[in-house]
């Protein structure tokens, strides 16, 4: 997405199918708006770590990705200056859904949070990790 193009589904669904990173995950959004963004991804057994829990890096790869579309529905093109996140508990479930909120926007800095939930077999949701990230907007 280019600077200031704003929020446009059908391009951010695009963005994601090109990142290759993104197709190997599975990553697939599930709904997005203005400055909001849900992603979902389900369990694969390749991405755990060695006590059988979703790995630390997927947690803040789907919690980066989140901030990222958020911010990208509203600026268009970004790239991460700062990203922190928090891990609550071990991450296990049948998939995970990474919901972005974009919290502020400027010219040179926009400012977004995620939240990654866990789904057990049972369709109840359990928020595992939180991230934050500062975004550079990019020039078209």
């Amino acid at each position: 997405m280019s600077a200031g193009q704003g929020f446009n589904l059908e391009r951010l669904v695009a963005t994601n199918a090109s990142a290759a990173f993104n197709r190997l995950a599975g990553f697939e959004i599930v709904s997005a708006g203005a400055g909001e963004v849900e992603l979902r991804m389900p369990w694969r057994d390749d991405f755990t770590q060695y006590a059988g829990h979703l790995h630390a890096g997927m947690i803040a790869a789907l919690l980066d990705t989140a901030c990222g579309f958020a911010a990208a529905s509203i600026a268009g093109s970004v790239t991460a200056s700062h990203f922190s996140m928090s891990c609550l508990k071990p991450a296990m479930g049948r998939c995970f859904i990474a919901r972005g909120t974009t919290l502020r926007v400027g010219r040179r800095q926009i400012f977004a949070r995620a939240e990654l939930f866990a789904e057990n077999e049972h369709g109840e949701a359990s928020l595992v990790a939180t991230g934050e990230t500062i975004l550079v907007p990019l020039a078209g």
